[in-house]
């Protein structure tokens, strides 16, 4: 692994860190679906920072799928919590 994509991995690391954190003690719950979707953003980074080190492209699938997930998922939560009064 080369330590570009160590230093990348390490601040991914650092950010779903404070993601987990903001998930577990955000005061709402529109605060923690921004921290749910943030985190699965920074597992999709991951993803990207993996494929791009190793330089495999079977990669992208799973990058892709892992994306459109959490964009469905975010959606979905976020008109569930408009429709039951976002608290």
């Amino acid at each position: 692994m080369s330590p570009v994509a160590t230093v990348c991995l390490a601040g991914l690391a650092l950010a779903a860190l404070l993601a987990l954190v903001r998930l577990v003690l955000g005061p709402s719950v529109p605060d923690r679906v921004v921290a749910l979707d943030n985190l699965l953003l920074v597992v999709v980074a991951g993803i990207a920072v993996g494929a791009a080190d190793s330089g495999d492209g079977s990669f992208l699938g799973v990058l892709v799928a892992a994306a459109l997930l959490s964009f469905v998922g975010s959606v979905a939560v976020s008109r569930f919590v408009e429709r039951r009064g976002g608290r």
